[in-house]
């Protein structure tokens, strides 16, 4: 990356440059006078491009141009386009193994499987809508009641509520996807214990969920129907009841050392610009990469948001298997889009473009900085567990909440996320650490960004030096340090099933 003249030029090879700042009509770059204003973070062609010759960011096509555009010429959605494209997915040929770091610790909650939890809540999962309204009156009973509000150790009551679990087909993959999320969080080591509350009558039954053995290693779980128990009020009396005992367990688990090996880390981008894939994004791919030579897991998921780039992925699987299983996850959604006419190209979204992203192929591009270098050790379905150490993948949709909640139910203790536009959220159980792009935002919204990484740019700061600085607050908010989403109150409302298949 090399910045001169206001613009900065990413690659050798790249016949674009991006603005540093807002550009004026008649200013200079790369020795052509602009024809016309340009916005920060949006791309200028460094020389003259024919129609229909490939344009390059990052060393990658990006899209082709759908006009011949001059140099000096702002190059976006007026004159840059997305023909079909093919990519040499060439598997594992750059698997290259990164050397082991001397292993940091965090203090963290010791579970009996062996995970350990950044934070201690109790979940209140409802297996279906219909069950939600009476989760949050049990929550709110649960705040004001002095006897949970006494017990030391534990985060708070966490209602986990959604829109599905019924008016659904009991056996497709929609029913298996969701079966998965709400195991997936029962089993999360930032849960010290879960109450499910079901209603009775819907199709995601509360005894499949349970199955045949502990869906808690620990067996600090309990479940109840509110049919069952009979009715609202009846079932908040008994649940209070329960959370009393459940507390009690929980609140004797104290934050102990533990290696960094045991930290899984969600990698997300939301509200993306220009600057995504020059400063946050490599930033803390560089700090997956630490942690992933200390032994960690992180996982990067948004498949319609690596839609073009996965061939960026698949030259860094540890084995044919594994890179087939992302190339399978792709096909997957060519044909889940065109099904329900949708495309793979919808993105980027109008912030996205009003913040300099043109097409999904330089969307993608940006957002696979977030994996780091590390091999690709593992692929997995949306909220299946992941079970491989090392840097993975998983499947789920490019809508932040979602994808987010896929990655908590494969085993995601902490989330850090990446925005340019500004994005407010929050994911309990897990901590959400916030990765501002640009200097402007930051400056902004400062009372939601945890880091600024537009200084990499605006103070030279190198990208090495920020993943350092990510992986320090990563490691202090896995010990108890609150984030700022926390600190607002962020995380009630962000739990999003994927729900695939129709609502009957």
């Amino acid at each position: 990356m090399a910045v001169a003249g206001g613009v900065i030029r990413l690659h050798g090879s790249d016949n674009v440059v991006i603005a540093l700042a807002d550009l004026a009509k008649g200013a200079v770059v790369e020795g052509a006078a602009l024809p016309g204003a340009v916005p920060r973070g949006h791309k200028i062609a460094a020389r003259d491009i024919a129609r229909g010759e490939n344009v390059l960011r990052y060393g990658q096509i990006i899209g082709q141009a759908v006009e011949d555009i001059p140099a000096g010429a702002h190059v976006h959605t007026h004159n840059l386009g997305m023909a079909p494209h093919t990519d040499d997915y060439a598997i594992g040929a750059e698997c290259r193994p990164l050397p082991p770091l001397p292993v940091r610790e965090f203090m963290g909650y010791h579970r009996a499987d062996g995970q350990v939890g950044t934070r201690n809540y109790i979940g209140i999962l409802t297996s279906v809508n219909c069950s939600g309204s009476v989760a949050r009156f049990i929550a709110e009973a649960a705040e004001k009641d002095p006897v949970l509000n006494s017990m030391p150790n534990v985060d708070g009551i966490v209602p986990i509520v959604h829109q599905t679990g019924c008016g659904m087909s009991g056996v497709n993959e929609g029913y298996q996807t969701l079966m998965r999320t709400l195991k997936g969080y029962a089993r999360n080591a930032n849960f010290g214990g879960i109450l499910l509350v079901g209603l009775g009558c819907e199709v995601m039954q509360v005894p499949d969920l349970v199955g045949q053995g502990r869906l808690r290693p620990d067996g600090n779980f309990r479940y109840m129907t509110i049919q069952g128990t009979g009715g609202t009020r009846a079932t908040i009396q008994k649940a209070l009841e329960v959370l009393r005992e459940m507390a009690e367990v929980a609140s004797k688990v104290e934050r102990r050392p533990a290696p960094v090996s045991k930290l899984v880390i969600g990698l997300q981008c939301g509200g993306s610009d220009g600057y995504s894939g020059i400063t946050a994004n490599p930033a803390l791919g560089h700090a997956s990469d630490l942690l992933v030579r200390m032994g960690g897991t992180t996982i990067l998921s948004e498949t319609p948001e690596i839609y073009g780039a996965e061939h960026l992925l698949t030259r860094r699987a540890v084995s044919r298997e594994v890179g087939e299983k992302l190339i399978e996850r792709i096909r997957w959604w060519e044909d889940y889009t065109a099904k329900n006419d949708g495309e793979m190209d919808n993105n980027p979204s109008p912030g996205n473009k009003k913040g300099g992203l043109t097409t999904i192929l330089e969307k993608s591009l940006g957002a696979v900085a977030k994996g780091g270098t590390a091999p690709l050790a593992g692929v997995y379905k949306f909220a299946e567990p992941v079970t491989t150490p090392g840097f993975v993948y998983m499947d789920s949709p490019g809508y932040d909440p979602c994808s987010v909640t896929g990655q908590i139910a494969s085993g995601a203790t902490m989330i850090v996320f990446t925005t340019g536009r500004g994005s407010v959220s929050g994911y309990k159980p897990s901590p959400c650490i916030k990765l501002a792009t640009n200097s402007e935002m930051y400056a902004r919204m400062s009372e939601d960004m945890d880091i600024n990484c537009g200084d990499i740019l605006t103070a030279g700061i190198s990208i090495e030096a920020k993943g350092e600085e990510i992986l320090d607050r990563i490691i202090a908010v896995a010990s108890g340090q609150k984030t700022l989403s926390e600190e607002l109150g962020f995380g009630g409302a962000e739990f999003v099933p994927w729900q695939i298949g129709a609502v009957m």
